[in-house]
């Protein structure tokens, strides 16, 4: 059996995407930028794109902007927010994506921003009282607090992050790519200033996403080099990507309820069927369905002497999946999540992602496989 449980790391393309996409390709080939009827054309099916991402997050399509992916969206956020906003603090957490941790890390290596850290516990849930009481010290601050952790899955409540970022007249970025497209975001009422999105996280393609930016905030570009994106993002658009991001958007919102309830389920499943199986297995992260994303779930395994080969082994039996273990030393390549949380470096933690593809066949598959690796290496 074959069970792919990396839908976190990329999901497989919906294949209704895939039929818009290959359309575009064959018939709307001409240069967005162009007066002429061809690129009238395809200029029509980017802006039809970004009103219905736009629609779907109760957004103004002039604040939602096509980028490469959400790396793109979410350095186009943090270096241009702190280079023009006149932001010289910034607030995050260690657990947040590379994406997030490295450029805010860089701009303060080269003295353009201090940047503070939030205490995490030892599930993984940001202390919000700690971001107020560095708001208080600091406000106008650059906050970047993601909405669901890519690892471990927690979920941070943006209303309260926004409650707080407002109060004390800070910018709040926040890294979407594991929620977009899997739980609903009305930017009419949450008030935020900027969000990103990645098409490959919900059955999009590879290659582009989306940065929204409140209107109220006037920034420069990321890349120069052209007017496209109204000024925003030099370089000739992605055209069959865009059409295909806001198809998989569309898609997702249409059965978001139907396939958050089965994938919960499945989620769900897994850990009591792991419980049951192996002794003193254990979660990293909260597996709290109220603040944990249903699509990911992190497992700590008792199997310590197979910690090095451990993603190999699942490999060779047919199973897709990502982990790592805790740093145990400054050296050590390991997950900074994990390490964050100071989950154990000994134990092997494997993340299992879920898509509305999977089923429990598969589980009970994966389960099995994992008790006997625990049991007979």
């Amino acid at each position: 059996m074959q069970v792919y449980l990396d839908n976190a790391a990329t999901t497989a393309i919906d294949p209704e995407v895939i039929e818009v996409m290959i359309a575009t390709m064959q018939n709307d080939f001409g240069n967005p930028s162009s007066i002429h009827t061809h690129g009238r054309q395809v200029k029509t099916i980017v802006e039809k794109a970004r009103k219905t991402i736009a629609n779907l997050l109760h957004a103004s399509p002039s604040e939602i902007f096509f980028t490469s992916g959400g790396t793109e969206a979410d350095n186009m956020a943090i270096v241009r927010s702190i280079e023009d906003l006149g932001i010289t603090h910034a607030i995050t957490s260690p657990i947040e994506h590379h994406a997030v941790l490295h450029t805010l890390e860089e701009l303060e290596k080269t003295g353009k921003v201090h940047l503070d850290f939030l205490r995490v516990d030892d599930e993984g849930h940001i202390d919000l009282q700690h971001l107020e009481e560095l708001l208080q010290k600091n406000p106008r601050s650059f906050v970047s607090i993601m909405q669901a952790n890519n690892e471990i899955g927690n979920l941070t409540d943006l209303h309260k992050v926004s409650e707080l970022c407002q109060r004390y007249d800070a910018l709040l970025h926040s890294d979407t790519v594991q929620t977009m497209g899997h739980y609903p975001h009305n930017l009419s009422e949450l008030k935020i200033d900027f969000i990103t999105g990645a098409g490959h996280k919900f059955h999009g393609p590879k290659g582009v996403g989306f940065l929204y930016i409140n209107g109220k905030n006037k920034i420069k570009p990321l890349i120069y080099g052209g007017a496209q994106e109204r000024n925003m993002r030099g370089g000739t658009e992605n055209i069959y990507g865009i059409a295909g991001i806001a198809k998989a958007l569309e898609i997702a919102y249409s059965n978001m309820e139907e396939h958050h309830a089965y994938i919960q389920e499945l989620k769900s499943y897994m850990i009591d069927e792991l419980t049951k199986a192996i002794p003193d297995i254990r979660f990293n992260g909260c597996i709290d369905p109220k603040q944990s994303l249903y699509t990911v779930l992190n497992v700590s395994l008792p199997c310590t002497e197979m910690a090095d080969v451990l993603l190999f082994n699942l490999d060779i039996m047919g199973i897709s999946a990502s982990g790592g273990s805790a740093c145990s030393s400054g050296s050590d390549i390991g997950s900074h999540v994990l390490t964050g949380i100071k989950a154990d470096s000994q134990r092997p933690s494997v993340r299992f992602s879920f898509s509305k593809w999977n089923t429990k066949a598969e589980i009970d598959y994966v389960v099995g496989k994992l008790k006997e690796i625990c049991e007979h290496g």
